[in-house]
């Protein structure tokens, strides 16, 4: 171990694995490690066996659920957009070769104590139940201006400059009512707060494109797609792939202890009396509790069902989001569903993830309106887990610590933190023109 690395990553969670691909792709000599004997870190997948003893403290797990080895529960599900930027990641670095893909079946809102399809074009707009006759209309006119809008063709800007007019000033000329803008800022353009409504309108425009240019990619219900077997693949993968590019991993490495010079600044990681040097450390916020600050806390809740969630057309894997508006809470509320169908469970299990950002010490209470949407579940877990990010200054100490994982079941924050610390480590941004038909996914009746 006594060699110079570019760069030591500690923790091999989703977002460190997909760092320390990009950087042995890129040339980088890289040596990964963690503390754990296996993979995945905070947003690792476990079988029936393992989360019963995480949980509940024993392994005596009831015979009705099934075999243990058929679970492969994620503890940070999150949904992919199908053009998104970590499916351009996973082609830019090749490890589609090592995963299988299949297409979510639907994306849902949570709209006046109803599920509700998330509408994403005119024509979607038109059939749509979350608006009345003359709302449709208006929201048709909308979602054809974002379809039609080309930043490179000034014709189709309809004398707006989306770069100065706020999401506010775009909204209120075609008239839109505040439950129609709650399920597009929330549900479509995926803003967790409403902060976006008065920055400039692009981004939502963007947001709104992508989704609808996913959703349009596999024909399916829903712009997402999902790993056969979850994301517990994901930074196997990634390992697979760094070992490609002559990046070392070694799991099982106790202490992991970063080092760090007279001036502050990191030169190399101890493990078992052994020093490996290198130029840069990057590591989630468990190796460096003394660089990050606590932000907050995600309270989830985790449910073993034999069904599908009611009022979702029977799907096997979906998205519903309740914005935080129509919960009177301060931040939106998810609930992600997946089942055998993409080999999570066995035969006829589904399993449900409810997470929201905490506001109380309550999960049980808090998650409530999201559980009361699961219909009856065989078994259910709660946690509550502390939220950090970095508060050090990545270039007096040479540390990029990631964030913790956020609430939310989709990808766009996780990869979107991983883009930026790409930038900081390597001083250029990632390019992400890729052909997207590198990732193709399973028919969505193919099991």
């Amino acid at each position: 171990m006594d060699e110079e690395y570019d760069v030591i990553v500690l923790g091999t969670g989703l977002k460190e694995c997909i760092l320390s691909g990009l950087l042995s792709v890129d040339g980088l000599k890289v040596l990964h490690m963690d503390r754990n004997d296996y993979y995945g870190g905070e947003s690792t997948s476990l079988n029936l066996t393992k989360l019963w003893k995480r949980f509940k403290g024993n392994d005596d797990t009831p015979e009705h659920l099934g075999v243990s080895k058929e679970y492969n529960v994620d503890m940070v599900p999150k949904f992919m957009m199908a053009n998104g930027a970590l499916v351009r990641v996973l082609i830019h670095t090749s490890v589609t070769k090592y995963l299988n893909f299949k297409a979510v079946d639907g994306s849902f809102v949570y709209n006046n104590g109803k599920i509700h399809k998330v509408p994403a074009t005119d024509v979607e707009a038109l059939k749509s139940n979350l608006m009345g006759l003359f709302e449709k209309r208006r929201a048709r006119k909308f979602f054809i201006y974002v379809q039609d809008y080309e930043e490179e063709d000034p014709k189709s800007h309809e004398g707006l400059d989306l770069h100065k007019v706020t999401t506010r000033e775009v909204i209120s000329k075609y008239g839109l009512e505040d439950d129609t803008v709650d399920f597009i800022g929330h549900a479509l353009a995926l803003h967790r707060d409403d902060s976006y409504l008065d920055e400039p309108a692009i981004d939502t425009v963007k947001r709104m494109k992508l989704y609808a240019e996913s959703l349009a990619r596999f024909q399916g219900g829903s712009p997402y797609i999902y790993p056969l077997y979850g994301l517990g693949e994901l930074p196997q993968a990634f390992a697979r792939l760094s070992a490609v590019y002559g990046g070392t991993y070694m799991l099982n490495k106790p202490e992991c202890k970063v080092e760090f010079d007279e001036s502050g600044k990191a030169y190399g990681v101890t493990s078992e009396g052994e020093t490996a040097k290198c130029k840069k450390v990057v590591c989630d916020p468990s190796y460096l509790p003394d660089k990050v600050q606590k932000v907050g806390k995600v309270a989830r809740a985790i449910c073993i069902m034999k069904h599908p969630i009611p009022d979702t057309k029977d799907s096997h894997s979906v998205q519903i989001i309740l914005p935080k508006k129509q919960l009177k809470r301060k931040s939106d509320m998810y609930v992600f569903c997946c089942s055998y169908a993409h080999n999570v469970a066995p035969k006829g299990k589904f399993i449900a993830f409810v997470s929201t950002e905490a506001e109380t010490d309550k999960p049980e209470i808090e998650l409530k309106p999201g559980i009361d949407l699961l219909g009856p579940v065989e078994e259910i877990f709660f946690d509550i887990y502390d939220r950090y990010e970095p508060a050090n200054a990545s270039e007096e100490d040479n540390c990029f610590v990631t964030n913790s994982y956020d609430a939310t079941t989709h990808f766009e924050t996780t990869v979107k933190d991983v883009l930026q610390l790409y930038s900081k480590i390597t001083g250029k941004a990632l390019n992400l023109s890729v052909d997207l038909n590198a990732a193709s996914a399973a028919e969505p009746d193919a099991a």
